[in-house]
């Protein structure tokens, strides 16, 4: 059995041995019931082909206007490149430098890396920079929030509606095209395109009949990477020890993984205060100046007759982090004690954590929309208060917070019962 053929689960460490499976079967952890990986079909041509249809709509997406509103006279229409542009100007610059980022410059960089590497093993041939651009694609997809986003442009409209006309462009249709080709893409697991581009040859590698890795030393302590899978024999004559296939660096566990939660959970906690308290919008009109809150703004809907609307923002933007903040102290503390108190339901609770930590960005995308649409000169004029600013970091400390800790560190006390882990 080769080391490729290797997988660690990466909730618990236990290692399992890579099997074939169906297109849309599962393969799941025996100790912990995580999904491993997938039964995907394996074409690059047919991955390629929609990482390029995934592009040009992404370009439509980015530079049409997505609404616009009309009152009295006066009209304004927003692209997501102007709406940041608008939040730059206001002395916002770290509030638009993280929307551009998890809505433009990520998305991009999956998609063009995604692209590059597909059109390369498609021809047979393994790309120049194949294990940087992989591990670029992982990276990518964890921040990237284009489906948060959608939601967001859709509460906007609907909130535009009370203030002026509302008139839809492209860029509506293809970020709700981009919403559904991106979740194609987010199938493609970058692990399977490593394990084609195992048997590749490419610059400055020939093909893996005669590249062999070593063989992993019989008794000593495995190490999996968690950026393309490879497992590894740990070697104790290195001080910093990196994967032999993408050159990732390799831990036992995350360095200082609780105490690095600890600290980001606890800036996290201290700027939320002013995240709730604190306006995260201003609106200037004929009638004066406006303070609104994130609790302000779900009464709006709830007062204006949409209750549905309401319930998102209000759980998008209270319940879920709060609950992030409960559920990662939670974590980080039954960690440091090594309990044995309910190992399967806290992977749970972890993975919960990972997957709704990205939608508390919702209330931040509202605001950014918001703020490009309504600057009608002497009519109304809305723009972003601290609080915005306050509460894009609580969610991005948060999600810092989850990342930083190894869910492993829940079952090292547990006993493995003979199981192999990494």
């Amino acid at each position: 059995m080769h080391r490729y053929d290797l997988i660690s689960c990466h909730d618990c460490g236990v290692l399992h041995q890579r099997r074939p499976l169906r297109p849309r079967e599962k393969a799941r952890c025996v100790r912990c019931r995580s999904v491993l990986y997938r039964g995907l079909h394996s074409d690059a041509g047919h991955m390629a082909a929609i990482t390029m249809g995934a592009i040009f709509t992404f370009l439509i997406a980015q530079f049409f206007p997505i609404v616009e509103l009309e009152v009295g006279g006066y009209n304004t229409s927003a692209t997501l490149l102007g709406a940041i542009r608008v939040l730059w100007n206001e002395q916002m610059q770290v509030v638009a430098a993280v929307v551009f980022l998890f809505t433009m410059l990520l998305p991009a960089v999956e998609l063009s890396s995604l692209l590059y590497v597909t059109m390369a093993l498609r021809k047979g041939r393994r790309p120049a920079g194949f294990d940087h651009l992989l591990r670029a694609v992982g990276m990518a997809r964890r921040w990237g929030m284009t489906e948060v986003l959608m939601i967001g442009i859709l509460i906007t409209i609907v909130k535009m509606t009370s203030l002026a006309e509302v008139v839809v462009h492209p860029g509506l249709f293809a970020f709700g095209a981009l919403t559904v080709m991106l979740a194609i893409v987010v199938s493609f697991d970058p692990q399977t395109l490593w394990h084609i581009g195992e048997h590749l040859a490419g610059p400055r590698r020939v093909a893996q009949q005669s590249f062999k890795y070593a063989a992993l030393v019989k008794g000593a302590p495995l190490l999996a990477c968690h950026s393309c899978g490879l497992v590894e024999s740990l070697k104790y004559t290195v001080r910093h020890q990196y994967c032999a296939r993408c050159g990732a660096r390799l831990h036992k566990r995350r360095p200082d993984s609780v105490g690095r939660t600890w600290a980001f959970l606890l800036a996290a906690t201290i700027l939320y205060i002013p995240a709730n308290l604190l306006p995260v919008m201003y609106t200037h009109s004929l009638f004066g100046k406006e303070d609104d809150t994130i609790i302000s703004g779900v009464v709006y809907f709830w007062n204006s007759g949409s209750p549905a609307l309401a319930a998102i923002i209000f759980i998008a933007s209270i319940v879920v982090p709060v609950a992030k903040l409960v559920a990662l102290a939670l974590l980080a503390w039954t960690a440091q004690r090594r309990s044995h108190w309910q190992p399967l339901q806290r992977t749970v609770l972890y993975r919960i954590v990972e997957f709704v930590g990205r939608w508390s960005m919702l209330d931040i995308f509202v605001i950014t929309l918001t703020v490009a649409l309504v600057r009608f000169q002497s009519l109304a004029v809305i723009t972003a208060g601290p609080g915005a600013l306050a509460f894009c970091a609580v969610v991005v400390l948060t999600m810092i917070a989850s990342m930083q800790f190894d869910p492993r560190l829940i079952w090292d006390p547990i006993d493995t019962h003979g199981e192999k882990h990494a």
